[in-house]
């Protein structure tokens, strides 16, 4: 629950002491909100043209008083400030979840039909499934919305929930998705060139990892304790390159390199320039996704 200070009193009280937000006490901060100079954290401030704004004048500035011809608040990335801040989050989520449930009713034949291969097995088409080397490269983009254990589904939404709303509050909804899609593209094409073409793989886990190097991105951005972010990378680290091999670590280092690029370009953007740098940045993360994956169709066939 969120709590709210005394009126007339700043609940980050002057002095000595360290500046805390006034909707949540217990975390310290350095910023303040433009309109009203309250201290705010990183979850409720909010970009404006220049600074940052709290929630509450945020919904002021939008409301009938608005001044009109006034610029309409923005986020860190320069995305528009919605009422909803994990819609997107939620839809993935629901993705996800939806995928897997059909999987588990359908079995195998559908679960084949989804999964990341890089050819057919053993090369031999008459083994009944094709691999994105036979020109199916729907499977990039399917075996990240695809789980076939409860455990990892588990694991992959709970950080897609706990990374995922912050950052689609910062960087606003069009450009979180392009975030989330492009680190998940760019885990299933470095699988594709590294692992084995008839080894199978499947998970949301490239674009976790995407959204784990933007997290860490954005919170040195705003300089806050990167600690436990890194700490998290280090853990999840450590599980990629397990001696088990089981999990696919190509689509992780792929999804962070991705997701920390993007992110970076992002939130560092000049205002001046920010859709071009933003965008652009993008686009090179997808042409390098398109490069890889010609490359090694090329090899493959």
């Amino acid at each position: 629950m969120e709590q709210q200070p005394p009126q007339g009193q700043d609940a980050s009280a002057a002095g000595d002491r360290a500046l805390t937000c006034y909707r949540h006490p217990d975390r310290e901060t350095g910023i303040r909100c433009v309109r009203c100079e309250r201290p705010i954290c990183t979850d409720c401030m909010i970009g404006a043209s220049v600074g940052f704004q709290c929630p509450e004048c945020v919904r002021q500035g939008s409301g009938t008083g608005h001044r009109p011809g006034a610029a309409r608040p923005r986020t860190v990335a320069g995305g528009t400030v919605t009422s909803d801040p994990r819609l997107i989050t939620k839809i993935l989520l629901g993705v996800n979840l939806a995928v897997f449930v059909a999987v588990s009713i359908v079995g195998r034949p559908l679960l084949d039909e989804l999964l990341l291969f890089g050819r057919a097995y053993n090369g031999d088409p008459s083994a009944g499934i094709e691999g994105v080397a036979e020109g199916q490269w729907y499977r990039l983009v399917t075996s990240m919305f695809l789980h076939q254990e409860v455990w990892h589904i588990a694991f992959n939404m709970l950080g897609l929930w706990w990374l995922g709303g912050p950052l689609e509050a910062a960087l606003g909804r069009v450009r979180y998705l392009a975030l989330y899609l492009l680190s998940g593209l760019a885990g299933s094409a470095l699988t594709y060139v590294i692992a084995d073409p008839a080894q199978g793989s499947l998970g949301a886990s490239g674009a976790i990892f995407g959204l784990l190097g933007a997290t860490a991105v954005l919170m040195r951005r705003m300089n806050y304790d990167m600690r436990p972010v890194i700490i998290l990378l280090v853990v999840n680290l450590i599980f990629t390159f397990n001696p088990w091999g089981a999990i696919a670590w190509q689509a992780h280092v792929g999804g962070l390199v991705a997701g920390t690029v993007i992110a970076f370009a992002m939130v560092h953007a000049p205002r001046e320039r920010r859709n071009l740098v933003q965008y652009g940045a993008c686009g090179l993360v997808l042409l390098a996704v398109v490069g890889m994956v010609i490359a090694r169709t090329a090899v493959l066939i």
